[in-house]
């Protein structure tokens, strides 16, 4: 029995054909900056769009619903999980967050690119279930100042500060399994990294296979002489 999602298309040559939109994946561990770098990544990139995850938790401070997060009860949750509704979904430090199929699939088959910011965990679902995307893993410039960022928002104790730096230890095991690399070092050069991986993985043979046609048919027009068959001006 397919494990596929409902509604998503997990055929490469349905994923790549012309008008569909392409779906990029953002992890890193906690405290790396990768909302913020997504977030302003997607205000400099036209026709690019982040996902919108469903989750258990309460809304923080700032946050609105259906704006940062979909905010749903438990029990919603996991009747959400029963009915496979989720493209992914993963308990993050003892909050649930998932990604809804339908909402994907509605966004890429009307053309949008869409970014997913998920963890490690979210990645390895999508990949298990064979749809088409494009993994980019951002990393610190180093655990130390991983774990400076981490003090720095002084909204952890102490306690979870070291698990999110336990949890960080094991994520970044992962990277070969992602097909980029991005080290957050500063934000604008950063977001200027991401944005060059989306740019390149737009310009894809597959992805412009039918634009690249039309242009070749010009060419087809030549005359035996090699010369090009000039149109009388109008």
């Amino acid at each position: 029995m397919s494990n596929k999602s409902p509604g998503v298309a997990d055929d490469a040559s349905d994923a790549s054909q012309s008008g569909r939109g392409l779906l990029f994946i953002v992890s890193a561990p906690s405290g790396t900056g990768k909302t913020t770098l997504v977030e302003r990544l997607v205000h400099v990139t036209p026709g690019l769009r982040m996902s919108r995850s469903y989750t258990s938790r309460q809304a923080r401070p700032g946050e609105r619903d259906g704006v940062d997060y979909n905010f749903i009860s438990r029990d919603r949750f996991d009747a959400m999980v029963a009915g496979g509704e989720f493209l992914e979904w993963a308990d993050v430090f003892g909050n649930y967050y998932g990604t809804a199929a339908e909402d994907t699939e509605g966004a890429l088959a009307g053309g949008e690119d869409l970014v997913l910011v998920i963890d490690v965990q979210g990645a390895r679902q999508v990949r298990s279930r064979g749809i088409e995307n494009t993994a980019i893993f951002v990393l610190p410039p180093s655990a130390a100042e991983l774990e400076q960022r981490l003090r720095g928002r002084s909204k952890d104790s102490e306690e979870q500060i070291r698990r999110r730096l336990d949890v960080a230890c094991r994520e970044v095991d992962d990277v070969a399994t992602y097909d980029y690399v991005v080290i957050n070092g500063e934000l604008e050069p950063s977001v200027q990294r991401l944005q060059a991986i989306v740019l390149a993985e737009r310009a894809r043979m597959k992805r412009m296979r039918s634009e690249a046609d039309r242009v070749i048919r010009t060419f087809r027009k030549a005359d035996t002489s090699g010369k090009t068959t000039e149109r009388k001006p109008v």
